[in-house]
């Protein structure tokens, strides 16, 4: 089962008791946090869950598998995420 937004909006709304627009209002500024934080290259770390860590990648050599035609790779940034201790015991316990 994939967990969206809306999803995670409405267990706001039933474990707070808010109204289903704040909730979502809610969603949209933390999710908004986290892309403007991305976006500057930070890393972001949530305490007992994880860390999102953005690498930058040099550009490589490749190739396409369908014509087998070598090309180039242009430099990119990527994201990670590494589970915490914690998150990590939750899911192996």
């Amino acid at each position: 089962m994939a967990l969206t937004k809306t999803i995670i909006a409405e267990k706001i709304q039933d474990n707070l008791n808010l109204p289903r627009t704040d909730t979502c209002e809610i969603m949209e500024e933390f999710l908004e946090i986290i892309k403007e934080t991305i976006e500057k290259g930070e890393d972001i770390m949530i305490s007992g869950f994880g860390k999102f860590c953005v690498s930058e990648k040099q550009a490589r050599k490749g190739r396409n598998p369908a014509t087998d035609q070598e090309m180039t790779l242009p430099a990119r940034r990527v994201v990670t995420f590494k589970c915490s201790g914690k998150l990590r015991d939750l899911i192996n316990s």
